[in-house]
């Protein structure tokens, strides 16, 4: 999966990003208070962004 469609999804969700790290940016949901790492990677695999999402508290890209 594209980094930027993770991105786009997360963002729909009510997510907001909270930081950039060195190789990661910090993602935050404030409506649950919890947040993820998105790695800054061209492609991410189905199995992380499963779990970024589900880290977010948000619905999974299906």
């Amino acid at each position: 999966m594209k980094r930027e469609e993770l991105v786009r999804h997360i963002r729909g969700n009510k997510c907001e990003l909270l930081r950039e790290g060195g190789r990661h940016s910090w993602w935050h949901n404030p409506q649950l208070n919890k947040r993820s790492a998105v790695p800054r990677h061209k492609e991410i695999s189905d199995q992380l962004a499963k779990k970024i999402c589900k880290d977010l508290g948000v619905p999974s890209i299906k």
